[in-house]
């Protein structure tokens, strides 16, 4: 009789029956930006493992750091090879500069938070002076619930490091909110992140997947390896432009699920189309 009633609760409830998809825990949050309403929650206070999700933050905290004054966008910074992370890890900086490398912070943001490489977002962490600074920035901007603990290297020494790296689906709207309202960043470093944001290359299966061609999405991806055939992170929040020219802040998590790469980006695209579909009706 339970197993009964929790397969109609599953049945009766879309979200729970889409995320029942990725076999793993699912949680997902969005909301008109410009009034605050909320228009998808699932798990929305549960964590996370954000995994290159936790890019955006960063790169955050290095524009309010150039808005300060403590860097220039077109300062050069050398990049030791010491400084790359696994060869298991995502790095096109490394992989075309094996021997190190002279950038400039423009390019290291644009390699961090576009692309998602891992040896830039390290680097970046390195500039500020490690996760303490970015965690500064996010109580300075007013977000809660995302922690940033550790670099890219140690994600890719220790399997269970990730999970210390978290975001609640509501935090991470929040995050988006900070940025959508340029909450600690100069009008400038807010354009230039969501340019970049918005030329993300990564994943277009995800939020993007079930939207209607065209549709502006400024977001960030965020992917972990496997281990016994389960995927810990599979993730993607941005900013979308709906028809009428509101916005929509969208957080979608998948954790430790089982199922293929191609069922776990459908449950995010799917996800992303029921907060549309609801956001369009209100």
């Amino acid at each position: 009789m339970i197993a009964l009633i929790g397969a109609f609760m599953l049945c009766t409830d879309p979200l729970a029956g889409i995320a029942a998809e990725a076999g793993g825990r699912v949680g997902a949050a969005a909301r008109v930006l410009e009034n605050g309403k909320n228009v998808l929650k699932l798990h929305d206070r549960e964590r996370f493992p954000m995994q290159s999700v936790y890019k955006l933050p960063i790169g955050m905290a290095t524009l309010a750091d150039v808005d300060r004054g403590k860097f220039r966008l077109s300062q050069v910074i050398h990049v030791d090879k010491s400084e790359y992370v696994s060869a298991a890890q995502y790095s096109p900086l490394r992989d075309a500069h094996p021997n190190g490398a002279d950038v400039t912070v423009e390019e290291l943001l644009k390699l961090a938070v576009s692309e998602s490489d891992g040896s830039a977002s390290d680097v970046l962490l390195r500039l500020l002076g490690g996760p303490t600074a970015v965690m500064n920035y996010l109580r300075s901007a007013g977000v809660k619930n995302i922690m940033v603990r550790d670099p890219e290297m140690e994600l890719g020494r220790d399997w269970s490091v990730q999970y210390r790296n978290w975001a609640t689906p509501d935090g991470a709207v929040d995050l988006l909110g900070a940025l959508f309202n340029s909450r600690g960043l100069s009008p400038g470093s807010h354009e230039f992140l969501l340019k970049i944001l918005i030329g993300t290359s990564t994943f277009p299966g995800r939020i993007k997947g079930q939207l209607p061609a065209g549709t502006v999405v400024a977001h960030k991806t965020g992917t972990s390896g496997q281990r016994n055939g389960i995927t810990a992170a599979t993730n993607d929040i941005g900013i979308v432009t709906l028809p009428d020219g509101r916005h929509l802040g969208v957080a979608i998590f998948v954790s430790d699920s089982p199922a293929s790469a191609e069922t776990r980006d459908r449950v995010i695209a799917k996800l992303a189309r029921a907060a549309w579909d609801s956001a369009m009706k209100n």
